[in-house]
């Protein structure tokens, strides 16, 4: 399949999936930048902030295999990746049977992750680098596109914390705000009984991931480095193998952003490279001005939480509107209706606001005015 049949068929089931999350979209585009990537993600953030939700929904849409565990201090290695095949032992071979298991799951979540016993994160750590397994005499090679894992905080123990490292992607999130809570509990009760159909195959992942890998990164190279130089002269210090690694995310970002060559509208994944919240915080000050261009139409909640430019904001704000007037009327409609042009007003000057808003906020109006209809007669 061509490179933009599979941009257009994975953005759509992926759209999909966020329907029914409400401030979670940041989450749901950074496992698709890290499954483009062939990174993975760890999210730290409160329990019951719908961190398994997102990565069920996105496994959902996508068709993947899909393995999912709650880890505890006496998780046994067995309950991950499989259990020894009693029929090949009573053969006289010791080998792990895998099917269902880890080692066989295309699409992963772990929640609590840092509970896991050494034996399981040495594995796990084989696993997610190599994507290859060993189960006796015999190593599989393992399909994971991506594992997402989860925990409350970061651990402080150096050994955990070396683990952690090895998550390129590092994302915080926190409940849902106050403001927020009434759509929290519509689009809640929604998601409840209407699961992500799924409309793409994982496969996709795997073209896109190849056009990434292919990318020319010489034009974006010096901007990266730019960057890096001012994160370490705040202090900030990113090591040797994220600082590469970053690259991936980059080209990912613009490969979904459905451009060949990744530019500076890209380099907006280098700060969730940063490993803590607080330097993450710092990092989006520090590179405010280097991240000013920053967009993606694809990854926009993402992007604009990372560069919080204009043109992120104007691409999630075009997205959010599209979204919203496609949606049958009703009053619940109409008040986001209104809570949305009023963000857009908010967000940019009237003599400054992007064509493409122009035009989206225009049609918020007529909406608007279609709802007022009926109670005018």
């Amino acid at each position: 399949m061509e490179v933009s049949n599979a941009l257009s068929a994975v953005r759509q089931a992926v759209k999909e999936a966020t329907q029914g999350l409400v401030e979670r979209e940041t989450i749901v585009d950074l496992i698709l930048l890290s499954a483009v990537a062939r990174e993975h993600l760890l999210i730290i953030g409160p329990p019951g902030t719908a961190k398994s939700a997102a990565v069920r929904r996105i496994s959902q849409a996508l068709g993947g295999k899909y393995f999912e565990y709650l880890l505890g201090r006496f998780t046994e290695p067995s309950e991950i990746f499989g259990p020894v095949d009693i029929r090949k032992l009573s053969e006289g071979v010791v080998e792990t049977a895998t099917d269902g298991m880890l080692p066989e799951a295309e699409i992963a979540f772990l929640d609590e992750v840092f509970l896991g016993s050494t034996a399981i994160l040495n594995t796990l750590l084989g696993v997610l680098n190599e994507r290859r397994f060993k189960r006796g005499h015999t190593q599989i090679d393992c399909p994971l596109r991506i594992c997402v894992a989860a925990s409350n905080h970061l651990p402080e123990d150096e050994t955990l914390a070396a683990f952690a490292d090895r998550f390129l992607v590092h994302c915080f999130v926190e409940p849902v705000a106050d403001a927020q809570l009434e759509e929290l509990l519509r689009q809640g009760w929604w998601a409840a009984t209407h699961p992500p159909v799924k409309s793409c195959e994982i496969k996709l992942l795997d073209t896109l991931a190849e056009q990434a890998r292919q990318a020319d990164m010489s034009l974006v190279q010096p901007l990266l480095a730019k960057c890096v130089r001012l994160l370490r002269k705040e202090g900030i210090q990113l090591s040797d193998r994220r600082v590469v690694k970053a690259q991936g995310l980059i080209s990912a970002a613009a490969t979904l952003a459905g451009r060949s060559q990744p530019t500076e509208a890209d380099l907006w994944p280098l700060l969730y490279a940063v490993p803590t919240r607080e330097n993450q915080e710092s990092a989006r000050e520090i590179l405010s001005d280097a991240l000013r261009h920053c967009e993606n139409d694809a990854l926009s909640a993402a992007a604009e939480a990372a560069a919080n430019s204009p043109a992120a904001r104007a691409a999630r704000l075009a997205e959010k509107a599209e979204a919203l007037l496609q949606e049958e009327a009703s009053h619940e409609r109409r008040n986001r209706l209104e809570a949305l042009g009023r963000e857009i007003d908010a967000g940019f000057a009237p003599d400054a606001l992007p064509d493409r808003l122009i035009a989206l906020r225009q049609r918020l109006q007529e909406a608007l005015t279609q709802h007022e209809a009926p109670q005018g007669e």
